[in-house]
Order: C-alpha cells, then structure tokens, then sequence
C-alpha cells in the first residue's frame, strides 16, 4: 500500500507554528537547496554558506509569528537568509578592503558576449570576488538594494558602496573576457 502525503508550504507553516519537528524537517528539505543558493551568492565559501544557511533557518522558526502572509513566505525567508549573510559579513567586516568612489577612476565601456557564459559560471565568477566586492554587489544586482541602504547595512559609506559595485563590475568584466577569449581559443585551436 503506498500512501503518498503531499504537503503545501501553508500547510508546513501552519505546522511549524504549532512545533511540529517533522514540518520544520519538510520546509527545511523544501527550501534549504533554494536558499543555499542565495547564501553562496554572499558567502566567501560553501562552509560559510551552509553555516548562514542554519542560522537563517534557526531564525525562520524563531520568527514564524511574525510572518504576516501579506506577501510570499519564500520571499520572507530569502529576506531573513539575506540578513544573516549581511550579518555574517558584518561580523567578518576586518579583512574588508574598502576603496572610497573618489580612487576609482572612468573606465571607458566595452562591450563583450555573454551568450557562451552559462548561469553556473557567472555564479562561479562572483563567488571569486573579496568578500567587500561581492556583498555589495549582490545586494545591489541581485537584491536590489540602493547604495545607501547598503552603506547603512555594512557600515560603509555611499560612495564605498558605488566603489564596490564599480571593481567588482570590472574585475567581472574582465574575467569575462578572459573566459570567453579561452573559449574561443579553445574552440579555434
């Protein structure tokens, strides 16, 4: 006799606020692959990517009352593993090197093609970059945050913030290049 149980995330909210350990298993196994990923977009390494992942669940269950159902529930975890990873970096904040916008010099634009540069790379390239750089860049790319919000949630100033975001685009870039030159290469040769 085989019994399939399906289980909505509702119906696994609804069991996580009562303390039921089995629905805080199943959202876990639910949503921990999605949030890893949004923790290995600001951690320095898969480590430190899983140890914000469990803080941040630890919290999602510590908050569930404060969860409102006026937008989406994945949405609010994102946000809460989001602020852990901000909180985790903050923590770390020591060996940032931060470069104030007025050292950052215009670089004339170029353009390349990204059309050989799959999902997985790019991943792979900005989880390459310092911890500063690809913190910032996240929140403002990814997340959508505004340079001032950033400044206020890293302890940095606005223009640091840009700064950021403008070495991080670049060192980017150029790894871009240098990839799809390789490709090329390796395509021709």
């Amino acid at each position: 006799m085989n019994l399939e149980h399906t289980f909505t995330i509702d119906s696994l909210l609804e069991g996580c606020k009562r303390g039921e350990r089995k629905a805080q298993e199943m959202l876990y196994s639910t949503l921990s692959s999605r949030m890893m990923g949004v923790c290995m977009r600001y951690a320095k390494d898969r480590q430190e990517a899983e140890d914000v992942l469990q803080m941040g669940f630890i919290k999602v269950f510590q908050k569930l009352s404060d969860f409102r159902s006026d937008g989406s529930f994945e949405g609010w975890i994102r946000r809460i593993m989001v602020n852990t990873a901000i909180e985790t970096y903050r923590k770390n904040l020591r060996t940032l090197n931060v470069v104030d916008i007025e050292e950052v010099y215009d670089q004339p634009q170029t353009t390349f093609d990204m059309s050989g540069l799959e999902t997985k790379d790019l991943l792979n390239l900005i989880q390459e970059l310092s911890n500063g750089y690809r913190v910032v860049f996240n929140m403002y790319v990814i997340e959508g945050y505004s340079h001032k919000e950033i400044g206020a949630a890293l302890g940095i100033t606005e223009g640091a913030s840009k700064s950021q975001l403008s070495r991080a685009r670049a060192i980017l870039k150029e790894k871009i290049i240098k990839m799809e030159g390789s490709n090329y290469e390796s395509h021709v040769g």
